[in-house]
């Protein structure tokens, strides 16, 4: 048996599964230490099923503690950025165009150093070791705990940042390293903004994962814990503490990846209703479309692995007001206080929540609190988040063609079984949790994203060793060799690298290796 934990900003999720059978579920509130709060979930999971601590295998996590984090620019710990470019790059120096509020979080130091290389590989300027130990001791000086090493074209030649890093761990062993190269893209400012998020969590990251596993061991749970990825996928514990940079749309990854396991639809769009907003994807061969464009967290933009997410201020706490030209649903929303505001709960706000519960679409709360609410005008209401909810399906869209859309979420209820524009819509059983679910369900995954030059002639052999690189990785991280695929492969030739330059980025995914006799 597997558990699966999906921590929102309202609700803590979770579901019991063995194999693919869905044994319990429970929705409780987050806790602000959000630990009590997965607690409250494993008691509420096995009053609804008796099961034995031993007897669970695996458990999985998502989790919004670290973009959290950087949202509110708290618990960030000193972090400084070295980038290799001399004499180049000057122009625009590390941490630029960074919010304030954020550089103060994380007492922010940047330097230059000689280094990089051109985009066909080769050195911009040799790199300079007594510069290095230079910056080695101001770090030192200044109490840096944390560093992030970005390099002008590393994604094409990362051997600087590997040599730096060492040069820098050997003077400085109790700091923190993370390397450009394995975290953003092409494109330096992103992607060394996506490193220096990745090194400020870095500590945060040590807190969270030694917290969520003493919250396991509490309750006699000692099975293996993974976190979700942006990707869909899963990582372990030891690879969290390293990149907790990639958990953070674990949320919506995890809600669309429940989507395609409980409505069987690998090629659709998803509409993930929360308390605040609706969150719609797409869904590719049962993996969520990634972005392509750089992603902005917390006013920083970056270019690490994040889904294509589009949201829209609608969900179950959303206001509703009447104004002369009609009925407005949200954008802002009463959240996480929907308990104590909306009317059926014997608050005074008027939420999209009564008026699902006014129209008999939900059994939430006193129904009496919402009798008094005129029919024409709930209807108005529900048309109108039916109406928003589909466009903004329409702008997912890459295709003329209608797309089937997948309702999860539990303020799924306020949208009707039938969408414009849709091929059709399915709303799934167990479709509240489907973000615990899509946790719990997840795969292991392996990925290659390099610039590789092929020689006439070699193109399927190029694919073919990123295919198997792929593929060893996911084996490696933990997913049965034999259940392991190649689900997407991606060529970009570069008009302007010598040598048949092209990007190839090839994603496998495997089964988790779980032991029967755990």
């Amino acid at each position: 048996m597997r558990i699966g934990i999906d921590v929102g900003g309202t609700n803590t999720d979770a579901v019991l599964l063995s194999g693919t059978t869905i044994l319990a579920e429970t929705k409780t509130a987050t806790s602000a230490d959000v630990t009590s709060g997965i607690s409250n979930a494993l008691s509420e999971l096995r009053g609804k099923y008796s099961f034995e601590p031993a007897s669970i295998q695996a458990v999985m996590i998502g989790t919004t503690h670290f973009i959290n984090a950087i949202i509110e620019a708290n618990r960030l710990c000193p972090t400084a950025v070295v980038r290799l470019g001399l004499p180049a790059t000057e122009a625009l120096p590390p941490l630029v165009e960074w919010p304030d509020r954020l550089l103060a979080a994380i007492s922010a130091r940047g330097y230059l150093c000689h280094g990089g290389h051109e985009f066909d590989g080769s050195p911009i300027s040799p790199l300079d070791r007594s510069e290095i130990d230079r910056v080695a001791a101001d770090l030192g000086k200044h109490g840096i705990r944390s560093v992030a090493i970005s390099s002008v074209f590393s994604p094409v030649n990362a051997e600087m940042e590997a040599e730096v890093a060492a040069l820098l761990q050997e003077q400085l062993p109790h700091v923190h390293i993370s390397r450009s190269h394995e975290i953003g893209r092409i494109g330096l400012l992103e992607r060394e903004s996506a490193t220096i998020i990745n090194a400020a969590l870095r500590e945060l990251a040590n807190q969270v994962c030694t917290g969520l596993a003493n919250t396991l061991a509490e309750d006699g749970i000692h099975a293996t814990l993974y976190l979700s990825q942006n990707d869909g996928t899963l990582m372990d514990v030891s690879y969290a503490r390293e990149y907790p940079v990639a958990t953070f749309a674990s949320g919506p990854t995890n809600s669309m990846r429940g989507a395609a396991f409980l409505s069987g639809l690998e090629d659709c769009a998803v509409v993930d209703v929360g308390g605040t907003t609706s969150d719609v994807g797409i869904l590719r061969s049962g993996f969520p479309r990634e972005a392509t464009a750089e992603v902005s967290v917390g006013g920083v933009r970056t270019n690490f692995r994040m889904p294509d997410v589009l949201s829209v201020g609608i969900g179950g706490g959303s206001r509703v007001r009447q104004e002369n030209a009609g009925v407005t649903v949200g954008p802002d929303s009463v959240g996480y206080r929907l308990r104590d505001e909306a009317l059926v709960f014997g608050g005074r706000t008027l939420t999209a929540t009564d008026l699902a519960v006014a129209a008999g679409k939900a059994a939430i709360g006193d129904p009496s609190q919402v009798a008094h609410l005129d029919p024409t005008f709930v209807r108005t209401g529900l048309d109108t988040i039916a109406e928003r909810v589909a466009i903004t399906v329409d702008r997912m869209r890459t295709s003329p063609n209608p797309v089937p859309v997948a309702l999860v979420g539990g303020g799924s209820v306020l949208l009707p079984d039938e969408l414009a524009g849709a091929a059709k819509v399915v709303r799934p059983d167990h479709f509240s949790v489907a973000n615990a679910v899509g946790a719990a369900i997840a795969q292991i995954g392996g990925e290659v994203d390099r610039i590789f030059p092929i020689a006439p002639g070699q193109r399927d052999e190029v694919l073919d060793a990123a295919k198997q690189e792929a593929a060893d990785k996911a084996a490696a991280a933990g997913a049965d060799p034999h259940s392991v695929e190649i689900v997407d492969v991606e060529e970009v030739p570069i008009a302007y690298l010598p040598g048949n330059a092209t990007r190839v980025r090839v994603r496998a995914v495997g089964n988790l290796t779980l032991d029967e006799t755990h």
